[in-house]
């Protein structure tokens, strides 16, 4: 073996040796999420180790910056709101999760992103490759969504791959490689999302740093949708919202 070789796996060793094991900040949500049907096994969770997609070239805006004619809502009575350059979505108390929709829903594969600002801390995220179906209480929006988690959770798994309606966390971002994603939430500024995918390979990207990587063949095509989440409070804008399919 060259030596080059042997200090290349020396090198990746050291940077990514604990890389797979839960963080001492996070350890308090194993017991909370040892029964829930999705999460995932510490030592089997892959790591995204890849710099963020290009964003400057071949993305076409979701958003045109004055009205919101190829969205809808679907789900509860949130609200939406085209502003000049944003959207913004409020929190309606006692409402279920409410989803402003693209109205075209059969994206495969993509790299989407978008920027997006708490202005009132809640709990909020993206849809991809989702779908609707009715439920107890109106229509209900389900598939993978890429979680913008409210700061006042304190554990700042935004990033991660949650499964709306669809069995809960996917890709918590509870693990010692998470440690770059977890300290890139801006509480004041603008938070930027990104989200590949191609074929069955997910990754995600927090503020330019890599979050999530899962695989799935059970999502291939479906809407994107901004989501403000049930509860007591919630204002969230939205801009920058851009997709690039992949041919």
């Amino acid at each position: 073996m060259k030596i080059t070789t042997i200090i290349s796996s020396l090198l990746l060793a050291l940077t990514f040796g604990n890389a797979n094991e839960i963080a001492e900040s996070q350890q308090q949500w194993i017991e909370v999420y040892k029964k829930q049907v999705n999460i995932p096994e510490p030592g089997a969770m892959l790591i995204n180790q890849d710099e963020e997609p290009d964003l400057s070239d071949g993305f076409v805006d979701l958003y045109n910056g004055k009205d919101l004619k190829n969205w809808e809502p679907k789900g509860g009575n949130c609200t939406f709101e085209a502003k000049d350059g944003y959207i913004e979505g409020v929190c309606v108390p006692e409402s279920p999760s409410t989803y402003l929709s693209t109205k075209k829903n059969d994206y495969t594969d993509f790299v989407f992103t978008a920027e997006l600002k708490y202005i009132v801390d809640g709990n909020t995220g993206i849809m991809f490759r989702a779908d609707a179906k009715p439920g107890k209480k109106g229509e209900t929006v389900f598939g993978p969504q890429a979680e913008m988690e409210a700061f006042s959770k304190g554990r700042y798994w935004s990033g991660g791959i949650y499964g709306q309606s669809a069995g809960g966390w996917i890709y918590p971002m509870w693990l010692d490689a998470h440690e770059g994603p977890r300290n890139s939430m801006k509480k004041s500024d603008w938070n930027r999302i990104t989200i590949k995918a191609d074929g069955n390979n997910i990754k995600t990207w927090l503020n330019g740093k890599p979050a999530a990587h899962w695989t799935t063949d059970e999502y291939s095509k479906g809407f994107f949708s901004l989501q403000i989440h049930s509860g007591k409070e919630g204002q969230i804008q939205f801009r920058n919202i851009k997709v690039k399919e992949l041919k």
